[in-house]
This record gives structure tokens, C-alpha cells and sequence, in this order.
């Protein structure tokens, strides 16, 4: 059973940085495709950013130049840099993982508000 371990969410003003961490419990963590989703109160859930093994990135137009994804297959950790913070960017972020199955973690809250 994969598991989870997301941190680094919380309350940031707008023009902050954050960075979220997820740390899987996967035995071939650098097989799988990591990606970070979030969803807002009354939207559907969203790709923000994925990394696959061969390290392609791939960005949500609304975080491109903004948010940068990343990976350490040795501590099999993926992460999340979010600067330039919006309001808009407010949401619950989910880690995943994707091979032959998709696995997501349970959820991060950010909320960029002043």
C-alpha cells in the first residue's frame, strides 16, 4: 500500500513562496510518474505539475514561470516550489503518483491570502 507524507502547506500573503514536500512510500519511487493537483472550494481537481521518471516536466498554464516541480529519487521525495503566490492559487494540494496505478496523497491546504 503506497502512503503519503505532503507537508509545507499553510497561509501566505500574496507575492510569497511556499514549497511542499511529499515523501511516498513506493518501492520503485523513480518508476513512477509524481505530480502535484489541487483543488478549490467549488472546482474540480486540476494538474498543477508532474515530473516522470525521465525527468519531463509538465506545467499548468496558470503556474507556468511561477511553480517549479521537482524530485530526489534517493529520498523519494517530489516537491513543489510556489512563488509569486496568488490568491487564486488557493487550494488543497495533492501529491500522486502514476505507474500501472494512481496513488494521491491526502491533501495540503494552501491559502494565499492578505
Amino acid at each position: 500500500q503506497v502512503q503519503f507524507v505532503e507537508s509545507g502547506g499553510g497561509l501566505v500573503q500574496p507575492g510569497g513562496s511556499l514549497r511542499l514536500s511529499c515523501e511516498a512510500s513506493i518501492s520503485i519511487f523513480s518508476a513512477y510518474t509524481m505530480g502535484w493537483s489541487r483543488q478549490a472550494v467549488g472546482k474540480q481537481r486540476e494538474l498543477v505539475a508532474r515530473i516522470t521518471s525521465g525527468g519531463t516536466l509538465t506545467y499548468a498554464d496558470s503556474v507556468k514561470g511561477r511553480f517549479t516541480i521537482s524530485r530526489d529519487n534517493a529520498k523519494k521525495m517530489v516537491y513543489l516550489q510556489m512563488n509569486s503566490l496568488k490568491p487564486d492559487d488557493t487550494a488543497v494540494y495533492y501529491c500522486y503518483a502514476r505507474r500501472l496505478s494512481e496513488y494521491w496523497g491526502q491533501g495540503t491546504q494552501v491559502t494565499v491570502s492578505s
